[in-house]
């Protein structure tokens, strides 16, 4: 037993790192920006309180219509936050950055946006505050938080948008959740195998507790009105479909919140390749300015 739950534990570690993604850690930190320029997004670096974050932005030109008034941002998931599962590692930067494809195949046409972690894309250059701590134990520390929402408001400010639907991938699932808990502009809340009950995956997977984080789900019911789209897939050992369950279970039942179990799929592949059609989904009509 205990060498199973052992061999659990680092395949979790491993994946949640970033060392199972073939592109491999060479060359990350040029990943984000080729991929946005590529695509022709801007990337950009903004000084958010204690933190600078790596930003991208579609190009967008508002039409007729009020779908410029929602600005959509896709934030990032936890990167590679250890090399192996007793050794953090020295830059969180993702091997592969997965939300960034996610939100370079959205469906809409509104501004989109995309948000990377703390200490991503910028040890090279700017790494401002960068700690350990903040892709490991305190990877959403308040000031984490604070530094996110600061980033939403310039980005949100520079779109002209007056509400915003946050998009998180893994970890950067919780960060959004917990985001849409403290801000009143949150139009909707969509995971893709978000890390929402720290509390439950850490047990879950016997791993030291995220003790300097917010857990999303403490805060959960304050998110009772707002429309929630989670996506979980059905072969995921990172974080498996109980997590969302947990969410929305500290809801109120008649909370517009749905889950939606994509079978076949695990934590990482290959939920961009697929994204242009569940994105298009019946059950996202319910999260505002979605589709065109």
């Amino acid at each position: 037993m205990r060498r199973r739950a052992l061999a659990r534990v680092l395949a979790a570690l491993v994946l949640v790192g970033g060392l199972a993604a073939c592109t491999g850690i060479h060359g990350r930190q040029d990943r984000g920006p080729t991929l946005a320029q590529a695509g022709g997004w801007r990337w950009d670096y903004l000084s958010a309180d204690s933190f600078d974050l790596a930003t991208a932005v579609k190009p967008y030109s508002p039409g007729p219509g009020p779908s410029g008034d929602v600005l959509t941002v896709y934030i990032e998931g936890d990167g590679m936050a250890y090399l192996t599962p007793s050794q953090p590692a020295m830059d969180p930067t993702p091997t592969d950055p997965l939300a960034l494809r996610l939100a370079m195949a959205h469906p809409g046409g509104g501004p989109v946006a995309y948000l990377a972690r703390p200490c991503q894309y910028v040890m090279e250059t700017r790494p401002r505050n960068c700690q350990v701590g903040y892709w490991t134990k305190a990877r959403l520390a308040p000031e984490v938080v604070d530094s996110a929402s600061l980033a939403l408001d310039r980005l949100k400010a520079d779109a002209h948008a007056q509400h915003l639907v946050l998009v998180g991938y893994s970890g950067g699932g919780g960060l959004a959740a917990v985001l849409a808990e403290r801000r009143a502009d949150v139009a909707g809340l969509v995971t893709v195998s978000g890390n929402l009950d720290f509390g439950l995956w850490t047990r879950t997977l016997d791993l030291t507790p995220l003790s300097q984080s917010i857990d999303p789900v403490t805060d959960a019911a304050r998110l009772s009105h707002l429309p929630q789209v989670h996506f979980v897939g059905a072969d995921d050992k990172v974080v498996d479909g109980a997590i969302a369950q947990s969410f929305v279970a500290h809801q109120p039942p008649d909370a517009p919140a749905r889950i939606i179990t994509i079978p076949g799929q695990d934590h990482g592949c290959c939920w961009a390749a697929s994204w242009a059609a569940l994105s298009r989904r019946p059950e996202m009509a319910a999260i505002p300015g979605w589709l065109p």
